[in-house]
């Protein structure tokens, strides 16, 4: 792994962190509920996609929560960017996640043709 690559990482575990607290910091009582998946930090470490788990969220909730988490993006960067005593903060751009579900969907299939063979035989 190069000195660049560990320092993306050692970003990415940083703002992991720092991110829950810095929505837990926030008068908006809906937006301590998030979990956070996964922050991916682009090579320069200027732009991170932080990942958001939506498994139990309706449609109109997810549109809610993007519009608001838009809002707060500034706040929670400049919360990263104290904590640390960074120069900078990456631009956050927060994605509700919802491979988790369709993974628990693909298994569930599985199991069913599973099953399915199993009588069948």
């Amino acid at each position: 792994m190069t000195p660049a690559q560990i320092k993306v990482k050692r970003t990415e575990s940083i703002l992991q962190e720092l991110i829950p607290e810095a929505l837990s910091s926030l008068n908006d009582s809906r937006m301590h509920v998030l979990d956070i998946l996964d922050v991916k930090c682009s090579r320069g470490r200027s732009d991170a996609k932080v990942y958001l788990d939506c498994a139990n969220l309706l449609e109109d909730e997810r549109l809610f929560y993007i519009k608001q988490l838009k809002k707060v993006a500034p706040i929670i960067e400049d919360y990263c960017m104290k904590d640390q005593g960074w120069f900078k903060s990456p631009k956050l751009t927060f994605i509700l996640d919802d491979q988790i579900q369709k993974a628990q969907k693909i298994d569930e299939l599985f199991k069913r043709i599973e099953k399915e063979r199993k009588n069948e035989s």
